[in-house]
């Protein structure tokens, strides 16, 4: 009997397994920059807004004080001056009558009497005169005294000689006097800024203006006008005392108003700092919580996937491995067909091996140990993979390393992961350097990883340990997750740096107490 032969269509059947990586799981990842401008305008809505508002009033509420000081000094100056004005006047006018008296009843009467007549031209009767008047001003604040000739609108007297018989010197204020009206006129120049160095300087003058007449032994004036009686006072020194004053109000206002301003932008600055680390705070923890939601549903769906999958994989590995031996014996030469199936399904067993240590990890069971022992035996595992990709390994282990209290298998798992990422960045071959050291000041251990591959660039670093991210073909994306995941339960810590095309180092900290 002839062997059937296997038609066409027979021989181009191919048993084709499905290859499991992570474009196989498309993983919706939640926009970050979309769930910061929520929380962030939801934050404004809700805490920032009224905190705007409490600024907003607080600093136009120092303006607004800040406009009322300057708005009360120029009332106190203005006030001040009035009340200056008022009472200087009612003094030049007071000291006025009292030289019309003096001057009435000690020279102008005994003159006449002796002499029949006024004629201030004599050298004896003047120096009379500027006696009278010198001792009447003696130790008063007054300037000038002048007696002008009631019609002729000339100097008869003054206490500043270089004026005397000067004509039409008199104004409008000499011409209301000589009609019997007393007044005064106020010469003024200056302001806040004359304090300033450089500027004009701050002057102010009165003059009074009153009727020269004949009294009675009474005291009352009676009869006609006989001149005009103009006192002069300076009253620059008063006028600058106020400016001064009120200078002082407003520097004072500016300096309670720049510590209660320093005070304000101190909690203002405060109270934003607070807010914005309440807000990273609020995103952190919702981003958690996003987190921990999609991770328990993918846990559920993964454990539930993997166990169906599980399970049949054992079968075809085994039924493989089987026929693998009858194809040795039946058609030798293609035992390749069977291997390929083997390794295949090798390959997906670890994959979900990944998936099910990331959806159900495993209870950290600690004891105390070394980490020296346990990377002595994963460099013993690993030898023959260091030899075929041509890795140079140097070891540094502590002696004195202390014993910590870990899972040893489970950071075992850790530190192969490490490793066997280190040797996939370098595929031309490099060095690893492995070291251990204590940490005392920490109370911890420390294990360092450092290889001379291809690096790792800032974007991919920063998602480094976010699960299902990976740039490798055939990987999960679950290495270094689990790792950490492992590490946190251990209280302990892993970080990683790197410098793109010159290498990566990952550290490992695992504290020494239980």
């Amino acid at each position: 009997m002839k062997p059937r032969r296997r038609s066409q269509s027979q021989k181009r059947v191919r048993f084709k397994l499905p290859r499991l990586s992570l474009a196989a799981v498309r993983l919706k990842i939640p926009d970050l920059s979309r769930l910061w401008r929520r929380i962030r305008y939801r934050g404004r809505s809700s805490t920032l807004l009224p905190f705007e508002l409490v600024k907003y009033f607080s600093f136009t509420s120092l303006t607004l004080i800040l406009i009322a000081s300057f708005l009360l000094s120029w009332m106190i100056a203005a006030n001040a001056k009035t009340v200056l004005l008022q009472r200087s006047e009612a003094y030049s006018r007071l000291f006025a009558d009292h030289v019309n008296r003096q001057v009435f009843l000690q020279f102008v009467l005994p003159t006449v009497v002796r002499y029949g007549k006024i004629a201030l031209s004599e050298k004896e009767q003047f120096e009379r005169l500027d006696q009278i008047v010198n001792n009447i001003a003696r130790g008063m604040r007054i300037e000038s005294v002048t007696i002008y000739e009631p019609l002729q609108n000339r100097i008869a007297y003054s206490t500043m000689s270089e004026l005397m018989g000067k004509r039409d010197m008199g104004g409008l204020e000499y011409q209301k006097a000589a009609k019997g009206e007393s007044n005064s006129m106020l010469i003024s120049g200056g302001s806040l800024f004359s304090l300033l160095p450089g500027t004009a300087e701050i002057y102010c003058t009165l003059k009074t203006y009153v009727p020269f007449r004949q009294e009675n032994k009474l005291g009352e004036r009676t009869g006609e006008i006989m001149g005009v009686i103009e006192v002069v006072q300076d009253l620059s020194e008063d006028l600058e005392a106020i400016v001064l004053l009120q200078g002082r109000v407003i520097i004072l206002s500016l300096v309670i108003m720049s510590i209660l301003f320093t005070i304000l932008s101190l909690i203002v600055v405060r109270a934003n700092r607070i807010i914005a680390e309440r807000a990273e705070e609020r995103l952190r923890l919702e981003e958690q919580l996003n987190e921990a939601q999609r991770l328990a549903s993918l846990g559920k769906m993964v454990a539930a996937v993997s166990h169906e999958i599980k399970n049949p994989l054992g079968i075809v590995r085994s039924t493989a491995e089987i026929l693998g031996t009858r194809i040795s014996k039946v058609a030798p030469g293609n035992e390749h067909l069977a291997n390929i199936i083997v390794e295949e399904t090798s390959r997906l067993d670890n994959i979900v091996r990944e998936f099910l240590d990331f959806a159900r990890p495993r209870d950290v069971r600690k004891a105390a140990g070394s980490l020296n022992a346990v990377l002595e035996r994963l460099l013993r595992f690993m030898e023959p993979e260091f030899q075929q990709k041509e890795v140079q390994v140097q070891v540094l282990l502590d002696e004195e390393l202390p014993e910590i209290f870990f899972d040893s298998e489970q950071i075992y798992q850790v530190i192969l992961n490490i490793v066997f990422n280190a040797i996939q960045a370098m595929p031309q071959g490099g060095a690893l350097f492995l070291k251990t050291v204590a940490l005392p000041e920490e109370n911890a251990v420390m294990l360092e990883v450092v290889d001379t591959g291809i690096g790792i660039t800032p974007e991919k670093l920063e998602q480094i340990f976010t699960p299902f991210y990976t740039n490798k073909n055939r990987g999960t994306g679950l290495g270094l997750a689990i790792a950490k995941s492992i590490v946190d339960k251990h209280q302990g810590k892993i970080t990683v740096s790197s410098i793109p095309g010159e290498g990566s180092t990952f550290r490992l900290t695992l504290p020494v107490g239980a």
